[in-house]
């Protein structure tokens, strides 16, 4: 943000890393520096690439309304079991975060935009958006970058068994035997689905043989 205190950026202009999906994620919070809402915005390759993955906001990070915005093309969006099309310029609101919703593009290049937040809560960033640059840093070979990506994470909601989870898997790869354990354990005692996703988790692989880690992801 600059001394002027706002700013201006092209949609093409604000980039982050690719999401595994299929689409080009373009970080609209983090570029801007927001820190009252989330905003991101999502850019489809191809026709039929995922642009909003099928997800409700009951979970971890849940609680939000969530507003889409057709900014260019077209896309289908499935919404509590309906399809719904639409066209650049139109809005899609989801009040109830039980709902699931889910999008795809119907023409190449489709760029949805995405605002979120929760009822009558501060707004504390989604524990996915520290987990992208993470895992782009550990796919690069810079697991302590990643392990700082999430420290951060975990200072914002440091009972959250998510950021609890992928701190472990990434001081697992950068050799942080302790602090991943530790890390790993605190995960499962909040949320013990956590347990198998670790058996079988290759971020794992570097404690799969030790005893302490194959007591905790034991059934």
């Amino acid at each position: 943000m600059s001394e002027r205190g706002w700013a201006v950026a092209r949609l093409d202009e604000i980039q982050g890393p690719r999401a595994r999906q299929g689409y080009d994620w373009r970080p609209v919070r983090r570029h801007f520096g927001i820190r009252s809402f989330g905003v991101n915005a999502n850019v489809a390759r191809e026709p039929g690439d995922v642009l909003v993955d099928e997800h409700h906001e009951t979970g971890g990070d849940g609680g939000q309304e969530e507003l889409y915005v057709v900014l260019r093309g077209r896309a289908r969006f499935t919404v509590g079991g309906e399809d719904v099309e639409l066209g650049a310029g139109s809005f899609l609101f989801v009040r109830d975060p039980a709902v699931q919703r889910a999008a795809t593009a119907l023409e190449p290049d489709t760029a949805v935009l995405a605002v979120g937040g929760r009822p009558g809560e501060a707004f504390v960033p989604s524990s996915w958006e520290h987990g992208r640059y993470a895992v782009e840093l550990s796919e690069r070979g810079d697991n302590e970058g990643a392990v700082r990506v999430m420290e951060h994470a975990l200072e914002e909601r440091p009972e959250h068994a998510g950021n609890l989870y992928n701190l472990a898997c990434f001081e697992s790869l950068a050799g942080r035997r302790d602090d991943a354990l530790d890390h790993l354990g605190r995960s499962i005692e909040l949320d013990a689905s956590f347990r198998g996703y670790a058996r079988d988790d290759d971020d794992f692989a570097p404690l799969r043989d030790d005893a302490e880690f194959q007591a905790l992801v034991a059934t």
